[in-house]
């Protein structure tokens, strides 16, 4: 069985409320304004059976992803969140006008995929995305909206990267109060992606370096919750560690962001 937590929440904990939960993630991949936008209409994968359920708690069991096989499990999502994985997509980029969210259920979900399947992530999530529609009657559409961003460039003393190796090793870690990336071979906007989902600013990351290779390179800091939440010495802040080890800058700027607006949902029908 192959189990992640997400932690577009407070890694597990949901004192920390749904807006830093939406806020925070582990790392996979992320969609930024940078990258292609989502398209909620494609063809999309379908589950074979899917039981939707309330929530029945505890309340630290919150947005729990598991999946095993062909089998998934969605434990502790609201629609806000459902739709975050569906569309792998930020807090800040779904628009939900006309949703009493105060209001909103949280959600058990178990799913099949096709017997003899073991669907990724992505697949996954294209699978939800046909049950959203489905059993949600969800619809929505994107639109680019600005908002504030903090734009990844490079610094006065330029760039500290190194070239990229063919070894394709890399690995995301913690250090005590630290995350770190190290990897081989990465390009900028997907370091972008990681600095905001590992280190959880409070404004969307964009690659504004203009370096279009992958570089070899290591970060490492403290997430922005921590240090905002219980700051200890020694702390590194990511505003100064991406300056220290990589000669780069993150800059506060304004850029328009793909948002998911949602048009129409209501409470899902029954299993």
């Amino acid at each position: 069985m192959t189990t992640t937590r997400s932690a577009w929440i407070s890694r597990r904990n949901r004192p920390l409320g749904r807006f830093a939960a939406t806020i925070l993630t582990l790392a996979t991949s992320l969609a930024l304004a940078q990258q292609p936008p989502a398209n909620p209409i494609r063809p999309a994968l379908a589950f074979e059976v899917a039981s939707i359920r309330p929530h029945q708690g505890p309340m630290q069991n919150f947005m729990d992803f598991s999946s095993s096989g062909p089998r998934v499990r969605l434990a502790g999502y609201n629609l806000r969140l459902l739709i975050m994985e569906a569309y792998n997509f930020r807090s800040f980029q779904v628009s939900m006008p006309g949703i009493d969210e105060q209001q909103d259920t949280d959600y058990d979900i178990v799913a099949n995929a096709p017997e003899g399947t073991a669907p990724t992530r992505d697949e996954f999530r294209r699978m939800l995305q046909t049950l959203l529609a489905d059993r949600f009657q969800l619809k929505a559409h994107i639109e680019k909206k600005p908002m504030p961003v903090y734009a990844l460039v490079a610094g006065k003393g330029g760039p500290k990267l190194r070239p990229p190796l063919e070894t394709g090793h890399e690995l995301h870690g913690v250090n005590g109060r630290n995350q770190f990336l190290e990897a081989d071979s990465v390009k900028m906007y997907d370091l972008a992606d990681y600095i905001l989902g590992s280190f959880a600013t409070d404004r969307p990351v964009i690659d504004r370096t203009g370096l279009t290779g992958a570089y070899k390179l290591r970060i490492e800091a403290t997430p922005e919750y921590r240090i905002n939440g219980n700051p200890q010495p020694g702390d590194l802040s990511i505003f100064t560690a991406v300056q220290e080890q990589l000669g780069l800058k993150l800059e506060p700027s304004t850029a328009p962001v793909d948002t998911l607006v949602v048009d129409f949902a209501q409470k899902p029908s029954e299993n």
